[in-house]
């Protein structure tokens, strides 16, 4: 039988306290207090940033002695488990709403959880095209992406979010530039049709691309960011126009008072600051003035597109992209990705 989280929490408890009595026959100089522990479930693409933020958390009196336990993998495949086992997870941090919503509707939590100063979200990126250094293939926007010599890696959103932000931005595009819905399907299409992998992450992806076999990588601008961090030869191109990427966060019902702990230091300016300097826009536009090695400009790394889009402003909310996109029997994007194969 599996116990509940706080159950099984109430029997850790009771068995702390017998161990404890035993122990003091033994040592009266131990105090018995076990640290704390955070099981954080989240999406591939966050990693490197969170656990840059834990060191900083970790430096300070509120999070000296909370342990935070990371689990990575593909946005939607992470909620379906933590749906699956809710006791695997504290706290989510997920590339699409949606994914938090499955456990809300789950009752795993709270349906005001989007009721704070940032609605809900910790982590903003931009949709950007990724290309070997030198970008010998003169990518500019876009457009480029529908040229016959063209090969493009992006994450499949089957699993992947950052993959359903790629599309997303790819069609915004289009309509931005003013095309009609047909005419945005069809250029939907020939983007497809270039691209020669679909990968399960938005890192997977990221890997794919190290092996040269690719003209484009479509990615979040933090991945590209981190990349050239870690010493990969590329760069990257900011369309004029693009999505804006917000990725949710936020504890579980059952969750222990050090995982709201946790998620109040990730908004904080110290939290944040981690956050940015891995390549992630902030959540507050006026924290400013840090310095992000791996951007194009390490002094101004985040510029403005001429047009930023957004899921609330300009494709509807998410309900609607749902339903419009990605529906399970004939989302848009199942159906474009089948003529694209088709030829």
């Amino acid at each position: 039988m599996r116990l509940h989280r706080r159950h099984r929490r109430a029997v850790a408890a009771t068995a702390s306290v017998a161990l404890l009595t035993l122990g003091a026959c033994a040592s009266a100089s131990g105090d018995g207090t076990d640290a704390r522990v955070v099981d954080l479930v989240a999406f591939a693409v966050p990693e490197a940033a969170n656990k840059a933020i834990e060191d900083a958390f970790h430096a300070t009196p509120q999070g000296a002695d909370i342990d935070v336990r990371g689990s990575y993998g593909p946005s939607g495949d992470q909620s379906r488990k933590v749906e699956a086992d809710p006791e695997i997870a504290d706290y989510v941090h997920f590339s699409l709403e949606g994914d938090v919503q499955r456990l809300v509707d789950a009752g795993l939590v709270d349906e005001d959880w989007k009721d704070n100063d940032h609605a809900g979200i910790v982590s903003r990126s931009v949709v950007v095209l990724v290309v070997p250094a030198g970008n010998p293939r003169n990518i500019q926007g876009w457009d480029d992406l529908t040229r016959d010599d063209i090969s493009i890696v992006t994450p499949d959103p089957d699993s992947s979010g950052a993959a359903r932000w790629n599309v997303l931005a790819a069609y915004g595009h289009a309509i931005a530039t003013g095309k009609t819905d047909a005419e945005a399907d069809a250029f939907l299409v020939d983007v497809f049709a270039n691209v020669d992998q679909w990968a399960a992450s938005g890192r997977e992806a990221t890997t794919a691309f190290d092996t040269g076999e690719y003209d484009v990588l479509i990615s979040y601008e933090n991945e590209a960011i981190l990349a050239r961090q870690s010493g990969k030869d590329l760069a990257y191109v900011v369309p004029d126009d693009t999505l804006l990427i917000e990725n949710p966060g936020t504890v579980l019902i059952d969750a222990p008072a050090a995982a709201t702990t946790w998620l109040d230091f990730v908004l904080s300016d110290a939290g944040q600051t981690e956050l940015v300097r891995k390549g992630f826009r902030p959540v507050d536009d006026d924290l400013d003035g840090i310095v992000v090695q791996g951007a194009l400009d390490p002094d101004d790394p985040f510029p403005t597109p001429t047009t930023l889009l957004t899921i609330a402003d300009d494709f509807g909310g998410w309900d609607a992209v749902d339903a419009k996109f990605f529906a399970t029997d004939d989302g848009l994007i199942a159906r474009l990705r089948t003529q694209a194969a088709a030829g």
